[in-house]
């Protein structure tokens, strides 16, 4: 009969130290039916322009486990949450903190791509089981990809790419792209070339800003002269309804469309969103059994409406009980941990998903039109797309 080999990581052994010296003092019997609670970390954006996508991956994950019964794998769960405000500078030491201090056996995190970095270089190095609810930092599943790494929501390169195959596939021959200048935007803009030049368009020019400002002004000023039939966007919550809106009150011609644009903010955007068509992995005409389940349980726990953050965090939890479920438990059996997770094929609210061999989530990109407070889902943009995993040496 063959038998699983847990390898050892330093968070594994150090674990098994405190283990051992407990068990000299503690009956075995006894500390198996007292098993500590498993510690989930997440580090997330609960202030600043993103807190209410962090609010709403929260809110998504405690439902999980809600309806698990308050236990993954027969763990109970406690949750330490730490908010990362956004700010990349601070994302290694606040991974380091959840990481050493607090001792979390997973972290779920983050929103921001460069605060994702951060947390990156801190768990390649600690071995510790981390999913990704939102950031799209391409680099983490290409790269720089890592076994106890996992993305639940998206590569920043799927859904513009989405986006500029169906511009491509109109006959759409120049586009422009604005975003924050930042590994999301800029890698957003990578795939909006790809898809648009996959049929035969090009992207023609990049106008950027810092993050987080949002002083449009100057690059919607530009937009009327580059000759462009397009324009394509990345830009999320606070921004984003800025954003829509001075493009609306410009009179800019192009259409505008993109990634994320309208997510989570048509309500604030109103009138002014009338019309937008964005490529995305969730919509809110999706008729799916999980989906309608999922948005009146997130609604009558949250009580506002679900969006795709909320699905993302939703889906980080149920890959975290399929491995713990598997390993029944044991957080440190990182074999039968690892080996369910990467074999996981997900009932979602965006409809069906899997795990790709560099550990990226494989899915439909949507495209959806704004209508009546509303991104209707009108159509398939890319079906199971797959990110490149350019770069990745997992096996």
């Amino acid at each position: 009969m063959a038998t699983s080999i847990i390898r050892p990581t330093r968070r594994g052994l150090l674990q098994g130290a405190v283990a051992t010296a407990a068990a000299s003092t503690i009956p075995t019997g006894w500390a198996i039916a007292q098993a500590k609670p498993l510690k989930l970390g997440l580090m997330l954006p609960y202030s600043g322009t993103f807190a209410k996508l962090g609010e709403n991956i929260t809110f998504a994950v405690e439902m999980l486990i809600a309806e698990k019964g308050g236990k993954l794998g027969g763990r109970e769960i406690q949750i330490i949450k730490l908010d990362d405000e956004s700010k990349p500078e601070n994302g290694p030491q606040n991974a380091d903190r959840l990481v050493k201090r607090d001792q979390v056996d997973v972290l779920i995190g983050t929103v921001h791509s460069g605060v994702q970095m951060g947390i990156h270089k801190v768990v390649r190095e600690s071995g510790t089981l981390t999913i990704i609810p939102n950031a799209g930092a391409n680099a983490i599943t290409r790269a720089l990809c890592a076994p106890n790494v996992f993305r639940a929501s998206f590569s920043n390169w799927q859904c513009p790419y989405g986006m500029g195959l169906v511009l491509g596939k109109r006959g759409v021959k120049k586009a422009a792209w604005v975003s924050w200048d930042y590994a999301a935007g800029i890698e957003a803009a990578e795939g909006f070339r790809d898809g648009l030049a996959k049929e035969g368009g090009e992207l023609t020019k990049i106008l950027t800003l810092k993050f987080p400002e949002t002083n449009f002004q100057p690059l919607l000023a530009q937009l009327p002269e580059l000759g462009v039939e397009a324009v394509g966007a990345f830009f999320a919550g606070g921004g984003a309804v800025q954003f829509v809106k001075e493009y609306k009150s410009a009179g800019i011609k192009m259409p505008l469309c993109g990634a994320f644009l309208t997510e989570g903010t048509l309500e604030a955007q109103g009138a002014a969103a009338e019309g937008i068509e964005t490529a995305l992995h969730y919509g809110d005409g999706l008729d799916n059994p999980k989906n309608h389940a999922f948005r009146k349980a997130f609604t009558d726990k949250a009580k506002r409406e679900a969006d795709v953050y909320a699905v993302q965090g939703y889906d980080a939890a149920q890959l975290l009980a399929v491995g713990l479920e598997a390993a029944k438990g044991k957080i440190e059996d990182e074999a039968a941990l690892y080996k369910a997770m990467r074999g996981a094929k997900l009932d979602s609210p965006r409809g069906p998903i899997s795990i790709s061999p560099s550990q990226e989530v494989v899915h439909n990109i949507y495209l959806r039109r704004a209508e009546n407070g509303l991104n209707k889902v009108v159509g398939i943009a890319a079906p199971a797309l797959a990110d490149p995993g350019t770069g990745c040496k997992l096996g």
